[in-house]
């Protein structure tokens, strides 16, 4: 009895040691699933925190793309309205500078009617010169009626801005004067003027109408 009791306190160290290797496994075994909660969660809130960065990342794209997508139609608005003004200033002006031209040919076509009104006044006191009866008619009473025609149309035409060019005396002036015809003289003083007009020259305004023609002194 003696030795069988002392056999089993000498195996109980032994169930001791087993008893607290089965105890220390079951404590690895517990904590392993902690540990694993563990590693899970905290990918879990990284996979977490990477999905609202994404989600972030796609709301501001969004937000970006509507506004571009918003100023390009504000823009796009902006180009019509400006293309439609040009448009409509374009047509004005064509129309404008129509109705200019159109003004201008009108006065130019009624200074014509009041000139040519008043050139027939002197046509038909021409034509009663022309008329008169040559048997009871004298050459003085022919010559007046023509020289009363000359004066009225030289009046008419200075009411129009007619001006005329009679030279004589004056200097040489190539602008207005075409000289046909030199004479020589021995004064130096003379050198250039005009000695004889050949025919009358005219200008409307500053226009030249018909030069002079004329003979000019030339010294030496």
């Amino acid at each position: 009895m003696t030795d069988s009791v002392s056999n089993t306190e000498e195996l109980d160290p032994r169930e001791d040691a087993v008893a607290s290797t089965e105890d220390s496994a079951e404590e690895e075994l517990v904590s392993a699933p902690d540990l694993a909660e563990a590693d899970l969660g905290e990918e879990g809130e990284a996979s977490g925190e990477a999905m609202a960065e994404e989600e972030d990342e796609a709301t501001t794209g969004g937000a970006v793309g509507d506004s571009l997508d918003a100023e390009l139609l504000a823009l796009r608005e902006d180009f019509e309205a400006l293309n439609d003004r040009h448009l409509r200033l374009a047509a004005e002006f064509n129309n404008y500078r129509r109705r200019v031209d159109q003004e201008r040919l009108d006065l130019w076509a009624r200074a014509q009617a009041e000139l040519v009104g008043k050139l027939l006044d002197v046509l038909d006191d021409l034509q009663r010169v022309a008329g008169l009866d040559l048997t009871n008619a004298t050459v003085d009473g022919i010559m007046e009626g023509i020289d009363l025609v000359e004066r009225k149309f030289m009046r008419v035409l200075g009411d129009v801005g007619v001006e005329v060019i009679d030279p004589v005396g004056e200097a040489f002036d190539p602008a207005f004067m075409e000289a046909v015809m030199i004479q020589p003289v021995e004064s130096e003083e003379d050198d250039d003027q005009v000695a004889q007009v050949f025919q009358k020259g005219y200008k409307l305004k500053s226009q030249l109408v018909r030069p002079a023609r004329v003979s000019v002194h030339k010294h030496g």
